[in-house]
């Protein structure tokens, strides 16, 4: 036992306390209401560093933390990801086109515990194809959660994933993965959205993690750009992720960042 709570699998994973799973849950809640919030502030003619402002005026006004402001140098509330951007884009000046699709990812801090999750919003009018990929994440996500009980492994995670983006005739990436979070940030295991049945790790009761698939309409390559963060599609495809943080029940599974406007999909209905 430490002061992070629970203990240690041999492969590293932590284990956390029942009671452990009320404070991801408040934490989560906060992050799903930000992203609640979020919707009306996506409109063609719109900056992506209008709407990482007022995340950050939401997550202070709440008394959080965001996890994401000087996280290894980055200096924003949250990550927005543009049309063919897979993951990690720097919200600036851009103005928002219509048709634009994006993912915007928060993380917050509450009493210790991080939230952390993201969803897809778009700007304007939905295209079709867009549409249809935006559809296939979040399905992708839902099926992965849908694996997630004591005995299975985390390769069934990834598993439902792969083989449900591959047969629409999508790609998952593979250079990003989920993570293990609690009272930290990134923590074991790495949850990879491919694989085989059967493979990696076993989920036991008391790990808490992130899944968040990306997916792209084209191959899975992506690159990272010059500032080091930004990850792209290398044939410049549209990209579409959706992310829950979740913990392991004794029977199943417990969703900490479900919307609580019912909104988390689709968002541009909202």
């Amino acid at each position: 036992m430490d002061n992070t709570g629970g203990h240690l699998t041999r492969d590293g994973i932590r284990i956390y306390n029942r009671d452990d799973f009320a404070g991801m849950h408040t934490a989560g809640h906060l992050a799903a209401h930000i992203l609640d919030e979020l919707a009306p502030l996506v409109f063609p003619g719109q900056t992506t560093g209008v709407i990482d402002k007022a995340i950050e005026q939401m997550v202070n006004d709440a008394g959080a933390t965001s996890a994401t402001i000087g996280y290894k140098g980055y200096q924003h509330a949250s990550c927005i990801s543009v049309n063919h951007v897979v993951c990690h884009g720097i919200p600036g000046g851009k103005l928002l086109k219509d048709g634009d699709i994006l993912n915007i990812d928060v993380t917050v801090i509450v009493d210790g515990w991080y939230g952390d999750t993201s969803r897809m919003y778009v700007a304007g009018k939905l295209p079709r194809k867009a549409e249809r990929l935006i559809e296939v994440t979040h399905d992708a996500l839902m099926l992965g959660i849908e694996a997630v009980k004591p005995g299975n492994t985390f390769g069934d995670i990834g598993h439902a994933i792969q083989s449900y983006v591959e047969a629409q005739r999508m790609s998952v990436v593979r250079d990003f993965c989920g993570h293990g979070l609690g009272r930290v940030f990134h923590a074991p295991p790495n949850v990879l959205h491919y694989g085989r049945a059967g493979t990696g790790p076993t989920l036991e009761e008391g790990m808490f993690f992130t899944i968040e698939p990306m997916v792209n309409l084209g191959r899975p390559e992506t690159k990272v750009l010059a500032d080091d963060w930004t990850a792209v599609t290398r044939d410049k495809s549209l990209s579409a992720q959706f992310e829950h943080s979740v913990g392991v029940t004794s029977d199943g599974v417990d969703i900490f960042t479900l919307s609580p406007a019912g909104v988390f999909h689709p968002t541009y209905t909202s």
